[in-house]
């Protein structure tokens, strides 16, 4: 009989032990900074565009799907996710990548980027409206203009990649300048996927970004998609980050309201070096200018990415909440329990 009592006061001494050792769940991701709907125009457009000479390779099936807001809202009820950034297409009407340009093309960037508004006014308490526009051309500030006095049109959309713009140039800085000057005065929020064509793209183009573009957004938050690369970690995506690591330890008030999305900056099969690597990197630039991100759908159910592959970070406790609780400052943060802005 004691016998039996000791082994039993044993079993339940390491029951209670296990459990003890049991973490609590991690809270869903709140927001997600950056996913993707087309517009059935861009969907139109998109084979004649991905077809093109000017391509530099070919569009991945994931971009030619015609999935739907619908769609969208499903898989961020699947994965927690209660806000999501939509970040409109429309720049890719007016890509130099498209030869010959579609006569057409101002019209459909305001059509596609009249889509996702539409998308936030009918769904305020999922979706948050990004404008897309080509910094380059005469539709940037005149869309700019068109939108701004729109509660539903919250930020604007960047893609130098897409746009062709190169950093090195300073006729082309001075219109990105213009962009950015024009959505501060707007108070709309910028996101940009700041990498370019340049084949050794990094930290001397990030530079110039710090010292000649971001000065120009007037204090309105300016989120770099991809931590500064277009999804991955390679070699131009670590000297993009030392870069702005570097410029903002030598100038932290930079960082006010700069941001990073994780937005495919690494993926489930990320070596666990790459990920100690990007958390002393984000520790270096402060865990606290970083949210996370999807680039849905490109990233496949959120699920899988916002609430499986983050959580690999060898992240502490507290940083994990707080990247996982991030939302950048816009008015509807205030109503989202554990925001931090």
């Amino acid at each position: 009989m004691t016998f039996k009592l000791a082994a039993l006061t044993g079993v339940v001494a390491m029951a209670l032990a296990a459990c003890a050792t049991i973490q609590p769940a991690a809270a869903p991701v709140a927001v997600d900074h950056h996913v993707h709907v087309h517009s059935p125009e861009i969907l139109a457009f998109l084979p004649g565009y991905c077809s093109s000479l000017g391509r530099a390779g070919a569009c991945p099936g994931v971009f030619l799907k015609p999935l739907t807001v619908d769609d969208l809202l499903a898989d961020m009820d699947a994965a927690g996710v209660r806000k999501a950034w939509m970040m409109s297409t429309a720049y890719l009407a007016e890509s130099p990548m498209m030869v010959p340009p579609r006569p057409d093309a101002a019209q459909l960037v305001h059509t596609a980027n009249a889509f996702t508004v539409m998308q936030a006014r009918t769904h305020p308490d999922r979706l948050v409206a990004f404008i897309g526009v080509n910094p380059l051309t005469p539709t940037a500030l005149s869309e700019i203009a068109r939108w701004k006095d729109d509660p539903f049109a919250t930020g604007v959309k960047i893609h130098l990649t897409n746009s062709g713009v190169d950093l090195r140039d300073p006729a082309d800085v001075a219109h990105l300048a213009a962009v950015f000057r024009a959505a501060g005065q707007a108070h709309m929020p910028i996101l940009i996927h700041m990498r370019t064509r340049a084949a050794d793209y990094g930290a001397q183009d990030v530079r110039i970004f710090l010292d000649q573009v971001l000065p120009q957004a007037a204090g309105v938050p300016v989120i770099i998609a991809h931590s500064g690369g277009w999804g991955g970690l390679d070699d131009n995506t670590w000297s993009a980050m030392q870069g702005f690591a570097d410029v903002l330890a030598e100038r932290p008030e930079l960082k006010q309201n700069l941001y990073f999305d994780l937005a495919q900056t690494f993926k489930a099969d990320t070596s666990q070096a790459d990920l100690t690597r990007l958390v002393a990197m984000m520790r270096r630039i402060g865990v606290d200018r970083f949210v996370p991100g999807s680039d849905w759908p490109f990233s496949g159910p959120l699920d899988g990415y916002l609430n499986g592959a983050l959580a690999r970070l060898p992240l502490t406790p507290t940083e994990a909440a707080m990247v996982r609780s991030a939302c950048v400052g816009i008015k509807y943060c205030a109503t989202l329990s554990g925001g931090r802005y």
